[in-house]
């Protein structure tokens, strides 16, 4: 069920209005500030939007390790909370990041570095680092 995000409140109102589904991940879209360039998708429990919010630096929920990450934790690339959105029905989750390094673990800019064109062919940014 849709409903409406409250544009004031607490970050503990913000994050019970969101529409969690039953597995208690929410997607999260991980943008570049200034350049609008889409980095990265991800999930975030309440748990990690909650230190998200807190701590001003990007916090996911990784399936894959199951439980709490901190993006660049290991490899010093931490991504910086510009902003933190939500989308009009309240079931995605966008962080707007100050983003020095590559988002991806293959080292490029973005995970979204594969691209087929009109003409049918494939393309793959180079890693920014390496």
């Amino acid at each position: 069920m849709a409903h409406d995000i409250a544009p004031t409140g607490t970050p503990g109102e913000f994050i019970n209005l969101l529409h969690w589904p039953a597995d208690g991940l929410i997607p999260v879209i991980a943008q570049a500030h200034g350049s609008n360039e889409i980095l990265m998708f991800a999930y975030a429990t309440r748990e990690a939007l909650t230190q998200t919010l807190s701590t001003g630096i990007a916090t996911y929920f990784s399936r894959s390790r199951g439980g709490i990450w901190v993006k660049g934790e290991t490899s010093g690339y931490k991504q910086r909370i510009i902003t933190v959105r939500t989308d009009c029905d309240g079931d995605c989750v966008l962080y707007e990041v100050d983003a020095p390094g590559p988002a991806c673990h293959q080292l490029r800019r973005s995970c979204f570095s594969n691209r087929i064109d009109a003409d049918g062919s494939v393309h793959c940014d180079k890693p920014i680092i390496g």
